[in-house]
């Protein structure tokens, strides 16, 4: 069966809007993929991509700038990832720019996230490998949390069973909270701290006084603190000092002398061990007294002298005299 002329135009038809459908979806396809666009392309090596596939989107700041064009196992703990970046950023993103694996929400696509790195560092270029930095894995927080739950079972049940015991009046605190008599010697305790307290302020407070009057100089304090009466304490301990050494000289003297004493030496020795001597001295003595008594006998009978009588009197007149002016001065 032959097509009409109108079945024709439109098979035409159709095949035309088809195919600017499907020029249409490649464009947008490939625009949103930056297949058509000027992009350079950049680098960087994780440990771990968690699922990161080919042509992913790159994030700059939260903007998508580019794609991941190709993923390279380099060895065990390092995989390459080539991105294809917007030439217009690049100028944007500095040298000291991290790159990190995220997803895009909570279960959608892995996507690169680059962190805009500090000012002042240069831009990069072409070619470059920036830092990386691998964020804590889904798997490492689900165990995390896999362990933080078994804790706070473990923890539950420890605390159930601290209640319990409070409940049934067992333990410390069970005891201060079923126990009234406890309780009431706690409540008395504390009394008698609140009344210690109260005492123990009160004497800081008298100690405080204490010591502020020690600045006062007309306490004991005080006047040991002023600098001239220190000067003079230390004059004073000085002298004494002083006399200290010479009291030692003295004593040594006398040290010497006793032994000497001791030992037979000098006049001491003779009056004490020689009794000869000591008669001797007794008779001199006993001569002196005599002699001394006649000459007073002498100088009474010199005084009735007719010759010596008027000297006497004039010495007896001058004595006068002087008691008279000495009783006058007074």
């Amino acid at each position: 069966m032959e097509k009409t002329t109108s079945q024709k135009l439109q098979l035409g038809v159709f095949v035309i809007i088809g195919l600017l459908l499907f020029i249409l979806a490649v464009y947008f396809i490939g625009d949103k993929k930056q297949m058509f666009g000027k992009t350079n392309h950049l680098s960087a090596v994780f440990n771990n991509v968690n699922g990161l596939q080919l042509g992913n989107n790159v994030r700059f700041s939260g903007i998508n700038v580019g794609t991941v064009r190709g993923i390279e196992m380099i060895n065990d703990t390092a995989i390459r990832v080539d991105m294809l970046i917007d030439k217009t950023i690049f100028p944007l993103i500095r040298k000291n720019a991290v790159a990190t694996i995220g997803s895009d929400g909570l279960v959608g696509n892995m996507i690169i996230n680059i962190l805009p790195g500090k000012e002042g560092a240069a831009s990069i270029l072409p070619g470059d490998q920036i830092a990386t930095i691998n964020r804590i894995r889904t798997e490492d927080m689900l165990i995390t949390l896999d362990k933080t739950n078994k804790n706070a079972a473990l923890l539950t049940t420890d605390l159930l069973k601290i209640t319990n015991e409070i409940n049934q009046g067992t333990g410390t605190v069970g005891l201060l909270i079923k126990d009234s008599t406890l309780a009431g010697d706690l409540r008395q305790t504390m009394h008698y701290l609140k009344i210690t307290g109260k005492g123990s302020s009160e004497s800081i407070l008298k100690l405080n006084r204490i010591i502020s009057s020690l600045e006062n100089k007309n306490n004991v304090i005080g006047v040991l603190k002023d600098t001239a009466v220190a000067n003079s304490i230390k004059s004073v301990v000085q002298n004494l000092k002083q006399s200290s050494s010479q009291i030692n000289n003295v004593i040594g003297n006398l040290d010497t002398t006793v032994v000497n004493i001791k030992g037979g030496k000098g006049a001491i020795n003779y009056l004490s061990n020689d009794p000869q001597l000591v008669r001797k001295i007794d008779s001199t003595m006993d001569n002196i007294k005599e002699s001394s008594f006649r000459l007073n006998e002498n100088l009474e009978a010199l005084k009735h002298n007719f010759l010596f009588r008027g000297y006497f009197r004039k010495q007896e007149k001058a004595k006068l005299k002087e008691q008279k002016k000495e009783e006058e001065q007074k």
